[in-house]
């Protein structure tokens, strides 16, 4: 049975077993599941998609659930929590939440899990207000994540809330199916002049492969001021779709950073939608991948008001035969006059076979605005290793040196501290150094 059949037939018994106590929500779900039964996964022949295929791993024979509860111990998975700082944990096992390795709290903000919220009536309101509101319901993942979403992390910050902690949201993958296809669904609300940090991690513990369609609905409100981490270093058996879509009122501050390390194929698809004057968002993506690994980063920022800023950076560096996609969108309204929007892709090839697609957009309809957008492709300079080898720095070590470098306009603006070290101490990794200093 092919993956998008077995899905419909899923679908009905998935319906039974949640049973919603809120009728709208079985309404958004049908809607959902027709979309996605009529337009089913994305092929290259759409422009969106043109430069990645899904076809090699929708072979695998995915179960849509899994068949049961799985632990994991602490010690297995100790080195994918930031574990030199205090957070609230959302963790959970092959979909399912995992009480033991969660720190979640109800104390003046709610960190919890999306299936209470959904079905518990206290929250009815919210749920009626945000969910779904701003996710893509044409794109067709994005319409089967909504028709299957249960479970995932819920936050919803109060007005005037600064977290003291950051929030650490994780989803493991045991490997116990032979293959297992995961649909985590978060919503983030931030409130009036409140402030988090959000680390998402996605990781598979065994090579058994996986598919992972997520969706994050973030809204931030006047003021907010939201941080948000992606970190992506899983094993070359997962597969990762990620679908974020973030909406900015008045003189709120949102920022991602995507940083793509592993993982067979990833598709980053990030949308910022400003609805407010004075608005700031900012987009940034450190790429280290090799072999025959594949990421694709479509961004969109939807300029729709006056006097706002956006900044995409994105750094790649490709070695083996793998390929990189940068896709970016800046979208001006004629009523955003006074933009100011920067986009930005710097692109290192390691290896002949290596290979990036880059499109770089702008689409303006506003005539009072400064729009710049750049990529560049090629290789390490030639001249910088050969004056850093005769100072006595082996090539490896200055090859490392020279793309640290390359990366760390991305990694100096990441605000936790410990999470810094940790990219820092993966990039080492990846490029096979130890750098013995602090960076």
């Amino acid at each position: 049975m092919e993956l998008k059949e077995k899905i419909l037939s899923s679908f009905m018994a998935f319906e039974e077993k949640i049973a919603d106590v809120n009728n709208d929500l079985h309404d958004i779900r049908i809607s959902a599941i027709k979309n996605f039964e009529n337009k089913g996964f994305p092929t290259k022949k759409e422009e969106a998609w043109k430069y990645t295929s899904l076809n090699a791993i929708l072979k695998n024979n995915f179960s849509v659930f899994a068949k049961k509860e799985n632990s994991v111990e602490f010690a297995e998975v100790k080195k994918y929590f930031l574990n030199e700082v205090d957070t609230y944990k959302v963790i959970f096992i092959d979909g399912k939440f995992s009480s033991h390795l969660s720190s979640t709290t109800h104390d003046g903000l709610d960190v919890c899990l999306m299936s209470s919220a959904l079905n518990k009536p206290k929250y009815k309101m919210v749920i009626d207000t945000y969910f779904n509101k701003i996710a893509n319901s044409d794109d067709s993942l994005t319409s089967l994540n909504t028709a299957f979403s249960h479970e995932g992390a819920y936050v919803n910050i109060p007005k005037s809330k600064v977290v003291e902690k950051p929030i650490e949201i994780i989803y493991f993958s045991t490997g116990a199916e032979t293959a297992l296809m995961t649909q985590p669904r978060n919503l983030i609300i931030v409130g009036e002049n409140s402030h988090v940090q959000i680390v998402e991690r996605h990781q598979s513990l065994n090579d058994n492969p996986v598919l992972t369609n997520s969706v994050t609905e973030i809204f931030a409100q006047k003021r907010a001021i939201v941080d948000y981490y992606k970190v992506q270093n899983d094993l070359q058996s997962a597969n990762l779709i990620d679908n974020t879509y973030i909406a900015q009122k008045q003189d709120s501050h949102a920022s991602v950073h995507t940083f793509s390390f592993g993982g067979n194929i990833t598709r980053n698809n990030l949308n910022f939608y400003h609805q407010g004057e004075h608005i700031d968002s900012t987009l940034k993506g450190i790429t280290i991948i090799g072999d025959k690994q594949h990421v694709d980063h479509y961004t969109l920022v939807q300029h729709a008001t006056p006097n706002c800023e956006s900044h995409q950076n994105y750094k790649t560096i490709l070695d083996g035969s793998a390929t990189g996609v940068f896709n970016g969108k800046i979208y001006v309204e004629k009523e955003a006059q006074k933009t100011d929007a920067f986009q930005q892709n710097n692109n290192i090839l390691l290896s002949d076979k290596a290979t990036i697609n880059a499109k770089p957009q702008l689409e303006i309809f506003a005539d009072d605005v400064k729009c710049s957008h750049g990529c560049t492709i090629g290789q390490l300079d030639e001249n910088a290793m050969f004056y850093m080898q005769q100072r006595g720095i082996g090539k490896k070590e200055a090859k490392a040196l020279l793309m640290y470098a390359f990366t760390s306009e991305v990694t100096n603006s990441v605000k936790i501290p410990e999470l810094r070290r940790k990219i820092a101490r993966i990039i080492a990794d990846k490029l096979g150094v130890n750098m013995g200093f602090d960076i």
